[in-house]
């Protein structure tokens, strides 16, 4: 089984579903003969043409209406946002037209079409290049909201959303692009959308998280185990539709729930997961549910590190909520 980076999964899988299914096709900026800013797609037109692969102007409006416009009369577009900071001129298109369409043609139409976008700091990049905006996308109905941490993930899950007859926002860590590597199988795998990973069991505190701070949360339970205590770590993988059954079953078995996310923290996924656990599982919590999150400010480019959720802050919050 070959060893592969998160961008080689995701170069592979895009690879396979459009050898697969003729009607799958790239379209963003330098998605083509460059191969994507990141080289996610590196090869790609040289491979399948320029009509499979198109090179689209600086236009987020444009590449996500087209999109739409592809997926309603029959292809399976994946649109590249070059970042998520950037997605938001084509937000209309993303939330008025592609989340809507099945409902308001009365299931006549379809969107199956992946909008595939770098999130999250950590490579300094500042204001402008550095946001985890998923909240936007998970608040509107319709649409279907990934963000994965491993390769392994990151293929399965890219191939389900390219088959999925929805649209998905499909959001990728970039720092963790070339920061992670582990065993991709080589063959056809699907991953569930909406069904999350327990990456470790344990019973003394649940840990949940998504995206680029899996690798801090994994971090901090190292450290916690080694301190004694037993962590249950769950990466959520999908937060909309997020997977409430596991993590429910995890926070009653242990009673205590950290939240961690790199998001800002005011109406986010950790708000939503603490909120429901909250509501759920009041009488058999031992401490109240906590979060460890990015800041309500716009993304610093001086404190880019401490923006995110670190191993220290991690392991802060958890002797808290054992303390409590």
């Amino acid at each position: 089984m070959p060893t592969m980076t998160l961008i080689q999964a995701i170069n592979e899988a895009l690879d396979e579903e459009m050898n697969r299914d003729e009607r799958v096709m790239l379209l963003g900026e330098d998605v083509g003969k460059r191969g994507g800013v990141f080289l996610a797609t590196e090869g790609l037109q040289q491979k399948y043409g320029p009509e499979r692969v198109v090179d689209t102007p600086l236009a987020e409006a444009a590449i996500i209406g087209a999109a739409v416009g592809l997926a309603a009369h029959g292809m399976r577009p994946v649109a590249e946002i070059q970042f998520a900071d950037y997605v938001f001129p084509g937000i209309d298109q993303l939330f008025s037209q592609a989340a809507k369409l099945r409902y308001r043609s009365g299931g006549q139409f379809s969107a199956p079409m992946v909008v595939r976008m770098p999130t999250g700091g950590g490579v300094k990049g500042g204001h402008h290049h550095s946001q985890s905006p998923e909240a936007h996308f998970a608040h509107t109905a319709g649409l279907k909201v990934i963000v994965v941490s491993t390769p392994y993930d990151a293929k399965g899950l890219l191939k389900a959303a390219i088959r999925n007859d929805d649209p998905v926002v499909f959001m990728e860590p970039k720092r963790l692009y070339r920061a992670v590597k582990e065993e991709v199988p080589s063959d056809d795998y699907l991953l569930p959308i909406g069904k999350a990973a327990i990456r470790r069991t344990g019973r003394d505190i649940t840990l949940v998280s998504y995206g680029g701070p899996m690798v801090e949360t994994l971090k901090a339970a190292e450290e916690m185990v080694a301190a004694g205590i037993d962590p249950e770590v769950i990466d959520l993988r999908t937060v909309m539709p997020w997977d409430k059954q596991t993590v429910l079953e995890s926070v009653a078995k242990t009673g205590r729930l950290l939240m961690i996310s790199e998001a800002p923290r005011t109406a986010s996924m950790a708000s939503e997961v603490t909120a429901t656990i909250s509501e759920e599982l009041f009488d058999q919590l031992l401490a109240p549910p906590l979060r460890v999150t990015g800041f309500d400010t716009p993304y610093p480019l001086a404190q880019d590190k401490l923006y995110m959720p670190t191993v220290t802050r991690i392991l802060n919050a958890a002797k808290r909520l054992l303390d409590y």
